[in-house]
């Protein structure tokens, strides 16, 4: 029997993923919770297969902490289930330790070929993820994740999506000033002068859709 915890920050959505895996002979859920930070403290008591973690946009913190459990526990599986850009977030997370990156809006099946993989100890990606981060290695120079920081990739994203200056700063918990400051580097590493010309880059580049 493969074991799994949950984290993810909404109910309804470790719900929903707890039904389809309970479905599941071989796939029991022991435990869920939304906070990130009792990671080692799960893992100490429950020893899960797989913990399917969300990474949501305070994706840095999600990540670091994911990063500690797997150096304090090297046997730990954590697999990401999330809605950010794959193309940059999904290296991320296996860089800080994860085993698989799957979008939410991924099948049921892939869903469940993802989590016996990682409890299999694998590496899981989709051909369409692999595909994509294959691309990013071979990306020019002009690639906004390949010359942003993490925080300015985030923060370009955030405002691709349309999202309001004081909210972002209040998101990610930074100051006006140093959210202004940000916005200066963007414009300056990207070259751009105008909220139009930063949507149309981030379009180009697949950081956001136009169904989004």
């Amino acid at each position: 029997m493969i074991t799994v915890i949950l984290v993810d920050e909404h109910h309804v959505v470790r719900a929903g993923i707890k039904r389809l895996i309970e479905e599941q002979n071989d796939i029991l859920v022991i435990a869920e919770t939304n906070q990130s930070d009792q990671l080692p403290a799960l893992y100490e008591e429950y020893q899960p297969d797989v913990f399917i973690i969300d990474m949501n946009t305070a994706y840095g913190s999600t990540l670091n902490r994911v990063n500690e459990l797997t150096m304090t526990y090297p046997s730990a599986r954590v697999m990401i289930f999330s809605n950010l850009p794959e193309s940059f977030f999904a290296n991320e997370a296996i860089q800080s330790g994860a085993k698989a990156y799957i979008r939410k809006t991924s099948t049921t099946e892939e869903l469940l070929l993802a989590i016996r993989s990682v409890a299999a100890g694998k590496t899981y990606l989709s051909v369409d993820i692999a595909e994509k981060l294959a691309l990013k290695n071979v990306a020019d120079e002009h690639e906004p994740s390949t010359i942003l920081t993490p925080r300015e990739f985030e923060i370009f994203r955030l405002l691709a999506e349309g999202m309001e200056v004081e909210s972002i700063a209040k998101e990610l918990k930074i100051s006006l000033k140093t959210m202004a400051n940000y916005q200066t580097q963007l414009k300056q590493k990207l070259n751009i002068a105008t909220p139009i010309q930063l949507v149309r880059l981030a379009l180009k580049h697949h950081v956001i859709t136009l169904n989004e």
